[in-house]
């Protein structure tokens, strides 16, 4: 796909949180029966829990990381706190299922405080299984360059993003029920 239309670049995922990358691998995400396709817009209460991955192009051998972000806190127009660190998952094994990887920092859902915000997966190829890690002090001002960087990482092998938005009171009570 031509670099201009490419949703990651248009978007500026690649660009604002991760260098231009060619995907090695699949990664398909879904909050409840919601498939989430690049660009597209999920309620933040959709999102409450973790969502299901399903990877494939993966070699059984080797592990993977994950890693959830928001580039746009508190605001898309003044994001001073990017990137806001959602969720760390390391040593995936290579069958792909996140449940049996090592959660380094528990899933906590979008809730955008205001605009439309970016929520980036992103997946990496391990070089070998990581030992001890450090959870982030804090989720604002996580850096997934430098992550990726400190792990020996390199770039991600595959991407998926959707946005968000904060949900009016009423649509939230009327979405519980």
């Amino acid at each position: 796909m031509a670099a201009s239309v490419d949703p990651l670049v248009v978007e500026r995922v690649i660009g604002d949180v991760v260098d231009m990358f060619v995907p090695s691998a699949t990664m398909s995400v879904y909050y409840n029966s919601k498939h989430v396709t690049n660009g597209c817009n999920l309620r933040p209460s959709l999102t409450d829990d973790p969502p299901r991955i399903l990877m494939s192009s993966l070699n059984l051998s080797n592990f993977y990381t994950l890693v959830m972000v928001d580039p746009d806190a508190p605001s898309p127009s003044e994001p001073y706190m990017r990137e806001w660190v959602h969720w760390i998952v390391v040593d995936i094994p290579g069958t792909g299922n996140v449940s049996l990887g090592r959660e380094i920092l528990s899933y906590t859902g979008p809730c955008p405080p205001i605009g439309i915000h970016r929520y980036i997966l992103l997946l990496f190829k391990q070089k070998g299984p990581i030992g001890m890690i450090e959870q982030p002090a804090t989720r604002a001002n996580f850096n997934t360059r430098h992550f990726a960087t400190h792990l020996e990482l390199g770039l991600p092998i595959a991407a998926t993003y959707f946005n968000a938005q904060k949900e009016p009171a009423a649509k939230k009570v009327a979405t519980a029920a």
